[in-house]
């Protein structure tokens, strides 16, 4: 073989290695789950995104708003993480994209702990209120026919949000971290909806198992996907940017469809 040939043959590879890695990060899926409720009375169904860290899918985020409004949600849950840093693109992002998801369905947010590390959150908490957000931390509301509770990620080791879940309704949790899936349940939510994980970031292929979550180490438990305990069932969403590690591998970016299904 000449030198030509192998040099064409590793262009070539590396080329299609590019091209997998950029699909990989950038070509969104959808994850589709559905719980039956006694205590709902009619079908709900909710859009999740987490996990967004700045990154625009096209310009003003048409890929990803397009894919959610196919939807056609109720409601839209971001459970966190909408950015990386406090940078001016991030912010921008975050508020361009929520004013734009309003226009789909109404918005319910909770904090991330991205959003946690810096004493400025409360005027990032504002802009996404003004961009039409209805902000969840710590606190509930009745919606479409379901309890809908946020907690604040700096709150969730301390379980000040264990009061929102109301005992006749049916509960739908949002809160950032998954692994504290037990707390979730003990505090009485039927249904809790969480990010953080990213899926464990790069993903053995056919397995599916991640490699790596913060807060949990190697082939973290809670990662993705959905989980019960007791009576709780907690979905996990992959979610659609990148923090630390820039690049995901076998495990593209996500949004979820939960739909919350009456037993009338």
């Amino acid at each position: 073989m000449t030198p030509l040939y192998i040099a064409i043959i590793c262009v070539g590879a590396l080329l299609l290695c590019a091209l997998f890695i950029y699909l990989s990060n950038n070509l969104i899926g959808v994850s589709r789950y559905a719980l039956k409720a006694d205590k709902v009375n009619a079908d709900v169904r909710i859009v999740q995104l987490s996990d967004l860290h700045g990154k625009s899918f096209g310009k003003g985020n048409k890929g990803l708003l397009k894919k959610v409004k196919k939807q056609s949600p109720d409601i839209i849950a971001v459970t966190g993480d909408i950015i990386h840093k406090y940078r001016d693109k991030d912010i921008c992002v975050a508020t361009a994209v929520v004013k734009e998801l309003c226009k789909i369905a109404p918005v319910y947010y909770v904090s991330g702990n991205h959003e946690m590390r810096s004493t400025r959150y409360r005027g990032l908490k504002a802009m996404l209120s003004e961009a039409g957000a209805n902000v969840l931390d710590d606190r509930s509301v009745s919606v479409c026919g379901i309890t809908l509770c946020g907690a604040n990620c700096a709150s969730i080791k301390s379980g000040k949000y264990f009061s929102l879940a109301q005992g006749d309704g049916f509960n739908v949790l949002l809160a950032h971290l998954p692994q504290y899936i037990q707390r979730y349940s003990l505090a009485g939510f039927n249904c809790v909806l969480c990010g953080h994980a990213h899926g464990g970031q790069w993903r053995i292929p056919f397995i599916g198992v991640g490699i790596y979550a913060p807060g949990q180490g190697l082939f973290p438990e809670y990662a993705s996907g959905m989980r019960r305990f007791g009576d709780t069932v907690e979905i996990i969403s992959r979610g659609l940017g990148n923090s630390q590690c820039p690049i995901r591998l076998f495990n593209r970016p996500e949004i979820v469809v939960l739909d919350i299904k009456s037993k009338t």
